[in-house]
């Protein structure tokens, strides 16, 4: 009898065979992402107690299982630079109690030495202000020297600017802005004398507090701004840098004297050049100079 034949059956393949290598490898990627995370934000103290106790485990118990802050332990140098680059971080390294060495930096010292260099260096540009401004003080002086001596022009000083004030009665005739013929002498005078320094010029007009009420001017602040104006106009034209200039119209609310009787208020009609130190913006604010630092014994206003 003949044996048999058996049939073999035609295998399959399997579709499904690519899952099993694509899960091991999302599985691995996973796992990596974990793991790259994990060690991207270590937190050191917390690192430590996990290592002491692990070391508990197999080795004992640690000399200390206290979770320790190493962002507050100071940091010796690591340099093995034999001189010690790094002053700042080698003298923590250094058994408490011991001497600094002689070459290393101490912050106090260090603090007083700016400090002292710091109010020698204000001394000495006071100093360097006050000669200069004194310098300015003397050149107008000399060039105005007749119209101090009469009253009409003060020039004091202080440890900021000089003012030179020059009474508008020489200057302006009454509720008028244009320069009078009196007023021009003088004045060249005293351009001729600023136009060589380098120190800015601040032209105030003031007036007493009688009011105006014009077509040119309605009130006293048009009046005393239109004046210093004017007066700018002829510095100009006499070689003073327009770039130094600057206006300020200031009405009747600078006065110098009361504005109740007559000499308080042709003392307070006046126009006033404030020349302050180089540096000093001739646009600063409005200041008051104390009559105890006049220039001479004749150059109050209060005549």
């Amino acid at each position: 009898m003949a044996r048999r034949r058996r049939k073999k059956h035609a295998e399959h393949e399997n579709h499904e065979a690519w899952a099993i290598p694509y899960g091991d490898l999302v599985t691995l990627l996973l796992a990596f992402f974990v793991v790259m995370y994990a060690i991207s934000s270590v937190n050191e103290s917390k690192y430590r107690v996990v290592s002491d106790s692990i070391s508990a485990a197999f080795r004992g118990t640690p000399a200390n299982t206290q979770a320790i802050d190493l962002r507050a332990a100071p940091k010796t140098n690591q340099s093995t630079d034999p001189e010690g680059a790094n002053p700042a971080t080698s003298s923590l390294a250094l058994p408490l109690g011991s001497a600094q060495p002689t070459g290393l930096r101490q912050p106090g010292r260090d603090t007083d030495s700016v400090n002292g260099d710091l109010d020698a260096a204000r001394l000495a540009l006071a100093r360097a202000r006050e000669a200069e401004l004194k310098r300015v003080a003397e050149a107008v002086s000399d060039s105005m020297r007749d119209l101090i001596n009469t009253g009409i022009v003060a020039v004091k000083r202080n440890d900021q600017y000089v003012e030179v004030a020059i009474r508008t009665d020489i200057l302006f005739a009454s509720g008028s802005a244009e320069l009078s013929g009196r007023a021009i002498p003088p004045l060249d005078a005293l351009a001729a004398t600023l136009a060589p320094l380098p120190n800015p010029v601040r032209v105030e007009g003031h007036t007493d507090d009688q009011p105006i009420k014009t077509i040119a001017f309605p009130s006293n602040w048009e009046l005393s701004a239109a004046r210093a104006a004017s007066v700018v106009r002829l510095l100009r034209a006499n070689g003073v840098d327009p770039s130094r200039l600057a206006v300020m119209g200031l009405a009747e609310f600078r006065p110098l004297e009361a504005n109740t009787t007559t000499e308080g208020r042709n003392a307070n009609r006046r126009v006033a050049f404030v020349i302050p130190a180089v540096g000093i913006a001739a646009d600063s604010e409005p200041r008051t100079i104390q009559p105890d630092v006049a220039m001479t014994e004749k150059s109050s206003l209060d005549r």
